[in-house]
């Protein structure tokens, strides 16, 4: 008899006495079939919603801004020189939101969709003109949610109040994450001219 023999034998004899731990299941699982009826109502229930269920941005307590004071935001990873333009306002602005006379909530929702629109159309550069707020009960209050609301938007990159003659800062330029197709198109072009 070999060695591993000899070892198998003596772990046998030592353990035929001993018996599997009983561990209660406590997790039920569902079984494979669902309910039809249960489930074609919840679908039902998921296309009905409203857009605004969907829409992130936080109506919680907003930190207040100056009404003169000078929005910035840059993501780690975007260069200087790009920061630097849009501050500048070189780039051209493809699209306008305008919140003026707006409710916060008003304001919530349609920022909300700007930027999805502005995410659909391959919009990279927009203009949201909030306004100053001055002389108001509540300064600055659109401006201020404006800069809570964007910094929650992954597709923002980058956003600074606008130079003068888009409205200073009652303005703010907003630079936006290239599509996927963008980036192919941009990366084709590229490729072609090597």
């Amino acid at each position: 008899m070999s060695e591993k023999d000899k070892d198998h034998e003596l772990f046998t004899q030592q353990m035929q006495d001993v018996e599997p731990i009983q561990v209660p299941e406590t997790v039920t699982l569902a079984s494979g079939h669902t309910d039809k009826l249960n489930a074609s109502s919840r679908r039902k229930a998921a296309l009905a919603e409203d857009p605004r269920d969907k829409n992130f941005l936080s109506g919680e307590y907003v930190e207040p801004v100056d009404p003169l004071a000078i929005l910035e935001f840059k993501r780690d990873g975007v260069q200087h020189g790009v920061y630097r333009n849009l501050r500048l306002g070189k780039y051209q602005i493809d699209a306008r939101l305008d919140l003026h006379q707006m409710k916060v909530e008003q304001a919530r929702l349609a920022v909300y969709q700007f930027i999805r629109d502005c995410m659909a159309n391959d919009i990279r550069c927009a203009l949201i003109t909030h306004g100053k707020g001055e002389g108001r009960e509540q300064p600055a209050l659109l401006k201020s949610c404006v800069a809570h609301w964007l910094p929650q938007f992954p597709e923002i990159l980058a956003f600074h109040s606008a130079q003068k003659q888009h409205g200073a800062s009652g303005a703010t330029y907003v630079l936006l994450r290239k599509s996927e197709r963008k980036k192919l198109e941009n990366w084709e072009l590229h490729h072609k001219k090597q």
